[in-house]
C-alpha cells in the first residue's frame, strides 16, 4: 500500500542484520514518504575481546564522579597489568591503551586528572583536541609499557543523531537546498536534495571486551627509578576510541559522562 514504508522496513532489517541485532529501528516511521526518491545507508559493526580480559569476580560497585557535586554507582572492573600508557602535562590527561585480541585494534583512553569546570571535566580536553593532537599523543614514540592498576567502569551506550545541522556547519549545506542540491553524479535528473541525515550508535563495554555499532542513513607520564605501579582509575567522565592500529584510523569514539 505505502512502497516508501514496506521501504522503510526493509532498510531496518538489513541495519540490524548487519549490526547483529544491535541497531534496531534506524529509520523511524513517518521519515520516507511518498517525496523520498533515495535512502544511502551505512552500517558497521565490531565485536572485540581484551587481550587481557578483566575479572568477573573483582568486579564490585563503586561511585563515579559525574561533576564536583554528584556520583552515581557504575560496576567497576579491576586489571593490573602491563599496558601502554603516557601523560599529557599540559592537560593533565591520562592516556591507556587496552589492546584487543590479536592486537590489531585497541581502546585508547582518555582520562583528566580530575573534574576541573563545572561540568564533566573534558570541557577543555575536548576544545584542544584534534585528530593530529590525537594521533601524536598515542604514537608509539609518546606511550611507554608500565604495570598500571586499571579502573574501568562496565557501561553501554545508545545513541541517536540528527547530523543534517551539523554536516551543514562543516560545509554542505547546498546539500540540503532544493536549489542548490547537485547529485548530478547519481541521478541524471535534477530532484535529488537531501532531506534528513540519521545516525544511532551501540558501544558495550564489559569484562571480556567490547561490542560497537553504527548506522548512518542520508535522506537524501613520568618514569622513576622506584618501583611504584600507576593508577588509572576511570571514575569521572573519560573520551575514548577504537583505533586500528596499522592505519591509526579511529573507527568509533565516545564519552563516558554518566552511567
Amino acid at each position: 500500500m505505502n512502497a516508501w514504508e514496506d521501504s522503510r522496513k526493509q532498510i531496518n532489517g538489513w541495519v540490524e542484520e548487519r549490526t547483529e541485532g544491535k541497531i534496531q529501528n534506524l529509520l523511524a516511521e513517518g521519515v520516507l514518504d511518498s517525496l523520498t526518491r533515495l535512502v544511502l545507508v551505512n552500517a558497521i559493526y565490531f565485536k572485540g575481546n581484551w587481550e587481557k580480559q578483566f575479572n568477573k569476580v573483582g568486579t564490585a560497585e563503586r561511585p563515579f564522579h559525574i561533576n564536583k557535586n554528584e556520583t552515581k554507582p557504575v560496576q567497576m572492573m579491576f586489571k593490573t597489568d602491563i599496558f601502554n600508557m603516557t601523560y599529557i602535562g599540559d592537560l593533565q590527561t591520562k592516556i591507556l591503551e587496552l589492546p584487543y585480541v590479536g592486537n590489531e585494534l585497541s581502546m585508547i583512553i582518555l582520562l583528566p586528572d580530575a573534574i576541573q569546570d563545572g561540568s564533566t571535566g573534558l570541557e577543555r580536553l575536548e576544545r584542544e583536541l584534534t585528530y593530529e593532537k590525537l594521533r601524536d599523543w598515542i604514537s608509539p614514540e609518546m606511550m611507554y609499557s608500565t604495570e598500571v592498576r586499571v579502573s574501568l567502569p562496565r557501561f553501554k551506550l545508545e545513541e541517536d543523531y540528527n547530523l543534517k545541522p551539523i554536516l551543514s556547519c562543516m560545509g554542505m549545506p547546498d546539500a540540503f537546498d532544493s536549489g542548490k542540491a547537485d547529485f548530478s553524479g547519481m541521478s541524471s535528473g535534477n530532484e535529488l536534495v537531501l532531506s534528513e541525515v540519521v545516525h544511532k550508535s551501540f558501544v558495550e563495554v564489559n569484562e571480556e571486551g567490547t561490542e560497537a555499532a553504527a548506522a548512518t542513513a542520508a535522506i537524501m607520564m613520568f618514569t622513576t627509578s622506584v618501583r611504584i605501579i600507576p593508577d588509572f582509575t576511570a571514575d569521572h567522565p573519560f573520551l575514548f576510541f577504537i583505533r586500528h592500529n596499522k592505519s591509526s584510523s579511529i573507527l568509533f569514539c565516545g564519552r563516558f559522562c554518566s552511567p
